[in-house]
C-alpha cells in the first residue's frame, strides 16, 4: 500500500534508538522513550493551509528530528508509520 500524504503533511518512519545504553546496560521496551528522530518517507504538495501558503522544504529520504508526541500513528501491511505536518519537525539530522 503507497501513503500519500496530503497539503502540509509528511509520513515519517521513526528510526528505532539502541537499546543498550552506553555503559552497556540493556533496556527493557517499557524503559525505552519514544525515538524522536525519523526518516520522511512521503511529503505532501504543500499549499494553502489556514489562509496561508505552506512551502514544503523537506524531501523523501531526509533524516528529521520530530517533536516528542506528535502526530498520529497508523499501522498498515503490519508496519508502523507516523503522519505529522511540516511545523511539527524541529530540524534536520545531516
Amino acid at each position: 500500500m503507497n501513503i500519500k500524504p496530503l497539503t502540509d503533511r509528511v509520513v515519517v518512519k521513526m528510526i528505532e534508538s539502541e537499546e543498550t545504553t552506553k555503559s552497556g546496560i540493556v533496556l527493557a521496551g517499557t524503559a525505552k522513550e519514544k525515538p524522536q528522530i525519523a526518516e520522511v518517507l512521503a511529503v505532501g504538495p504543500g499549499g494553502i493551509v489556514d489562509g496561508k501558503e505552506i512551502v514544503m522544504e523537506l524531501k523523501v529520504g531526509d533524516k528529521v528530528i520530530l517533536s516528542k508526541y506528535a502526530g498520529t500513528e497508523v499501522k498498515i501491511d503490519g508496519v508502523e508509520y507516523t503522519i505529522i505536518r511540516q511545523s511539527d519537525v524541529l530540524a534536520t539530522v545531516n
